[in-house]
């Protein structure tokens, strides 16, 4: 994951900020390791042992970063989510340009590529181990992404005059990251049934959707 301990840092997750590029060093194999770690066995498998085993660190470095095994998971978890806010302003920027005449397969797309180029997310998302202030971390996550949505099809579908756009998007975010997590529980890859239920679903229900309108 490139530059998971930058993203970590400016969030204000560590127990001690490394200065010197040997320390920055240890903190991203580390955080590297507990990533490897979710994405081949699981949130289960992650213990402050292993983690320091597979950095090749010892466990009391560890521990000059980190107080426990928890908010090693948190640290890791609010990368995932900044590469999610980098993914949307992504597409926002890009929404001038390129083929938007089926935006839901696009949007879609764009998220399973996300979630299959880090299996670590899947695991940890899938299983709900999420701390009080994580599962506030992924709330307000869910709702930039609702945002970034919105304005994409507002802007680029001729929804900007519907009033029900809000909170059509909001109930479609939240049904898609369920499917999402199905759609990665049924096969590692992303079920591609699903995933075309999914594409289908969401193209149902934003159809009622016209510009103008409550719906």
């Amino acid at each position: 994951m490139p530059e998971l301990s930058d993203v970590v840092s400016a969030g204000g997750l560590l127990k001690r900020e490394p200065r010197q590029a040997r320390s920055r060093a240890r903190l991203a194999q580390i955080l590297t390791a507990a990533d490897a770690i979710l994405a081949e066995e699981g949130v289960e498998a992650l213990t402050i042992r292993r983690i320091a085993d597979r950095a090749a660190v010892s466990v009391g470095t560890l521990y000059q970063f980190f107080p426990d095994k928890g908010s090693v998971v948190d640290a890791v978890a609010h990368a995932y989510i900044a590469e999610f806010d980098t993914l949307v302003e992504g597409l926002i920027s890009s929404a001038d340009g390129g083929d938007w005449s089926d935006p839901v397969g696009r949007i879609v797309d764009e998220f399973v590529a996300l979630y299959r180029s880090h299996p670590g997310y899947v695991a940890l998302w899938s299983g709900r181990h999420l701390s009080p202030e994580l599962a506030r971390a992924d709330e307000a996550n869910n709702q930039l992404i609702a945002a970034g949505v919105q304005r994409m099809l507002a802007e680029h579908a001729g929804l900007a005059g519907n009033d029900g756009l809000e909170l059509a998007v909001q109930v479609a975010v939240r049904a898609a990251d369920a499917l999402l997590q199905y759609a990665f529980t049924v096969s590692p890859d992303g079920d591609n049934a699903v995933l075309a239920e999914l594409k289908t679903l969401l193209r149902l229900y934003l159809a009622n959707l016209t510009p103008g309108t409550g719906r």
